[in-house]
């Protein structure tokens, strides 16, 4: 499992890097919003924490971004003692979690746990779900939703026709690069998750608790059809 710590306390960072690093979580420590969200562009990674009191693009401008571009990614906030408005405004723009300063490490991978194990409870509920009404014509490269058509570009075509092809089977996110660029078409100009992402977006009934792509953690992805 891969984790993004957002929060420009230097001494924190390392105090949790070092402590979920031992718990066996490949960790990534970034001190500022942007830089997370050029970090986010160019890596994949299975969840997010952020911190809200930032100097320059605070915690509540860089989730606004994942909310928009990393839909995929569940994001625990870390909050100040007082902050009651910041983190009602953090769960609304999609936070999955929220913890108080000051914290524990303890207790952060307490709430990794739990998010990842609700995760896995959605993925289970999702498989007795009917399929949501999507119809893939691959040779005409057309997607029907519902009766109309769906819009996608070039890379998600060729990435969701991968995953439909190899369906119930797990790819991971290099497995899918090569694939990709066995088609003869230029190399993803993003992260393949930001595409899985925007699948999402438009196929899903709820693409935060998607049925048709799913995530197997730490592996890849699946097309599964619902």
């Amino acid at each position: 499992m891969k984790v993004i710590i957002i929060d420009d306390d230097e001494e924190l960072l390392n105090l949790l890097g070092e402590y979920l690093s031992n718990k066996g979580i490949e960790i990534c420590k970034v001190n500022s919003g942007v830089k997370a969200l050029e970090m986010l562009e160019k890596e994949p990674f299975d969840m997010a924490v952020l911190d809200i009191m930032m100097p320059g693009m605070d915690g509540l401008e860089v989730l606004r971004h994942i909310n928009s571009d990393f839909s995929y990614l569940p994001v625990i906030m870390l909050t100040a003692m007082g902050g009651e408005a910041d983190r009602v405004i953090g769960l609304e723009l999609g936070a999955d979690d929220y913890i108080v300063k000051p914290f524990s490490s303890r207790e952060l991978f307490a709430r990794i746990k739990a998010i990842v194990r609700r995760q896995e409870k959605s993925v289970k509920k999702n498989d007795c779900v009917p399929s949501v009404a999507i119809k893939i014509d691959l040779e005409k490269r057309e997607v029907v939703k519902h009766g109309k058509e769906i819009e996608l570009s070039s890379v998600e075509f060729d990435l969701l026709s991968i995953l439909v092809q190899n369906k119930g089977i797990v790819l991971s996110r290099d497995r899918l690069m090569d694939l990709a660029r066995g088609k003869d078409f230029i190399a993803f100009d993003r992260s393949v998750d930001v595409h899985i992402s925007h699948l999402r977006q438009k196929l899903e009934n709820d693409p935060k608790n998607p049925s048709l792509i799913k995530t197997v953690w730490g592996v890849g992805y699946i097309f599964t059809g619902g």
